[in-house]
């Protein structure tokens, strides 16, 4: 025996472990544990996220489930993007209803006119760096973004290029020259990545509008609307005047509105939670079995609600930011300058709405440039901001399939012409303010059934109260 085994090898007074086999001279873990009283934790749910939004948003009492938005009247339609269908490689084609989208044939109803139109587009690859027009050159043709990032650009006082602007998928170019004689470009564009577009010679647009009559109606009415007196944001002017003297005759005017104001009806969540009265009967002590089912319910219905702020089609956030609010990023990452674009396009930005990785993200363009993000205190807590403005993180943002995502700036409050939540409270059998739990009785399961109904929408009050920073790529790249 060596000394080693000598020090750690058994000893009279430290036995051996019994083995399996062997009877214990002791009661057991196991056995003890039945006489024992555990402490427990009440049911954990990892799906609880922060749910920023629901706590920062403020929130109106909606009566009759109804909310009206009236707002000044519009002379300036806005922009939206057209869809596309792809049938292989090289068929792409745009889909002609999507075509409405675009300002010019904005509430146009005829549809074949509009397949005809769909048909007239061609594709064309572009690659990277190629210039498809020149400021003040004559305007040829009309495009639309089917894949890429295109770059618009103008020569500066001093001869310098300054980009104005960014064109993604489903963006149009050239629907500026409507209306007029002789257009040419206002700015050049370049494409910055390889991409596919649909051209339409302009010719062709004139030879429509000689042979389709509503069609050229509905073009002169576009140009006429377009040619009124509108302030910088799109709405009929109020003529006044200013820094006169003596008694001039002062214009008469009066503030028109939107006869058409869009209403918004409070959306819902529902399910029906079942609890077996058996077990609520007998195995309610310590915790109360139904509340508990209900709480975890509660958390899935209240995630599902910040899910449906944010990508429902008919209100949520991405879906109807208007598309003169949405930019995007220059380069793929979000830099500061990205942010700080998005940031102007605003008054009173009250949050930054991101998924964590864009946050990340956005934090690995400010270490590169040596900036360090400041923090806000919201509610005891300290969030990152950027400019004074909080980033609240959100998981509810998509990651698209090629690791893209956006961020979401708002505005907030009716006081502001803001974004605001909806709901109703005083509803029956209420459990939260917009959230009923409703007993609807017991099977022959013995089975009992509540029903938990959560309402609530959301609204934009004014366009610029919401936009978006898109095609944010959150990967990593090379440096």
């Amino acid at each position: 025996m060596s000394v080693l085994d000598s020090v750690t090898g058994p000893t009279a007074e430290e036995p051996e472990e019994p083995s399996a086999d062997t009877p214990l001279s002791s009661l057991g873990t196991k056995a003890a544990r039945q006489l024992a009283t555990t402490t427990k934790t009440e049911p954990q749910m990892q799906g609880i996220s922060s749910r920023w939004l629901l706590k920062v948003l403020p929130w109106v009492d909606v009566r009759g489930g109804t909310y009206r938005v009236n707002r000044r009247l519009q002379l300036r339609v806005g922009r939206g993007r057209v869809q596309f269908e792809h049938n292989g490689a090289d068929d792409v084609r745009v889909i002609p209803q999507t075509l409405t989208e675009l300002p010019p044939l904005r509430g146009y109803g005829d549809t074949e006119a509009l397949r005809e139109i769909a048909g007239a587009f061609r594709m064309r690859e572009v690659r990277a760096g190629q210039v498809l027009f020149e400021e003040g050159r004559p305007v040829n043709e009309a495009y639309l973004v089917v894949h890429g990032r295109l770059t618009r650009y103008v020569r500066g006082k001093y001869g310098e290029e300054e980009v104005i602007g960014v064109v993604t998928d489903g963006d149009q170019l050239g629907d500026e020259a409507i209306g007029r004689p002789d257009p040419v470009w206002q700015s050049s564009a370049r494409a910055e990545t390889a991409g596919v577009l649909l051209v339409l010679e302009w010719r062709a647009v004139r030879e429509f509008t000689e042979r389709v009559p509503s069609l050229a109606a509905h073009l002169a009415a576009y140009a006429r609307q377009r040619e009124r007196p509108a302030n910088r944001r799109g709405e009929a002017d109020v003529p006044v005047q200013a820094g006169h003297t003596g008694e001039p005759r002062l214009p008469g005017a009066f503030v028109d509105y939107d006869l058409a104001p869009r209403e918004y009806e409070l959306s819902l969540t529902q399910t029906v939670l079942r609890v077996h009265s058996r077990v609520a009967d007998l195995f309610s002590d310590p915790m109360d079995q139904t509340q508990q089912q209900l709480r975890l319910t509660v958390e899935e219905i209240r995630e599902r609600q910040e899910w449906e702020l944010v990508n429902n089609r008919e209100f949520g956030l991405l879906h109807n930011a208007d598309y003169g609010q949405r930019i995007s990023t220059f380069a793929g990452p979000p830099t500061p300058d990205d942010m700080d674009e998005l940031l102007s396009m605003r008054r009173k930005t009250r949050m930054l709405l991101a998924h964590p990785k864009a946050i990340a993200a956005f934090f690995r363009q400010c270490n590169k440039r040596g900036l360090v993000p400041g923090t806000a205190d919201v509610d005891g807590h300290q969030v990152p901001a950027w400019r004074g403005v909080p980033i609240f993180p959100c998981g509810k943002i998509p990651v698209s399939d090629a690791h893209t995502s956006s961020i979401i700036a708002l505005r907030t409050g009716e006081g502001d012409q803001g974004v605001v939540g909806l709901y109703q409270t005083g509803i029956p059998d209420e459990f939260q303010p917009g959230l009923n739990v409703r007993f609807m009785g017991i099977n022959k399961a013995a089975i009992i059934n509540y029903l938990v109904t959560a309402y609530y929408s959301l609204a934009i009050l004014v366009p610029d109260a919401a936009g978006v920073l898109e095609n944010v790529q959150i990967g990593r790249t090379a440096d």
